[in-house]
């Protein structure tokens, strides 16, 4: 059984994302081993400079990776590939051929250190819109339950 991990920065606070988040992550646990790690996001002051944002993110970046061990990563992130639910459950399929473990990262809502873009073996974007980084770990869940519907050649909504 392939382990998905999910590390993310920022706690979910908002009790209508938790019920989904426990929802998707109960239809998972039927095609994979799923892990959710959380992390705490850095306090962003109202006169941020570029340079505090660099520093930020940095430190975020410093704990993400600090979370990662043997496994494919794929970072969420604006600039990168879109693709439709089949493309992203062929991909998954293909990953999960030579990779036991895939690692999903969702930054925080500054984004993502170069050193995690620079460590992720892919970057993915659901949208060019700007989401908030929590409702982007529902969507991320939802579309892996939908892969793994697609793969196993099992009904769920189109």
């Amino acid at each position: 059984m392939i382990h998905i991990n999910l590390v993310c920065i920022g706690k979910i606070k908002e009790d209508y994302l938790k019920n989904a988040i426990t929802e998707y992550s109960k239809r998972l646990s039927k095609y994979c081993k799923l892990n959710i790690i959380e992390l705490n996001d850095e306090a962003i002051p109202d006169n941020l400079s570029d340079k505090m944002t660099e520093n930020i993110k940095n430190l975020e970046g410093s704990r993400i990776l600090s979370n990662i061990k043997n496994s494919y990563i794929i970072s969420l992130d604006l600039r990168g590939k879109q693709y439709s639910s089949e493309e992203f459950s062929n991909k998954l399929e293909n990953i999960s051929i030579s990779n036991s473990s895939i690692t999903f990262i969702i930054g925080g809502s500054l984004g993502l250190s170069k050193n995690v873009i620079e460590s992720s073996n892919e970057l993915i974007s659901f949208s060019k819109m700007t989401f908030p980084h929590q409702l982007i770990r529902v969507f991320l869940l939802e579309q892996l339950f939908r892969a793994f519907k697609i793969q196993n050649n099992e009904k769920y909504h189109r």
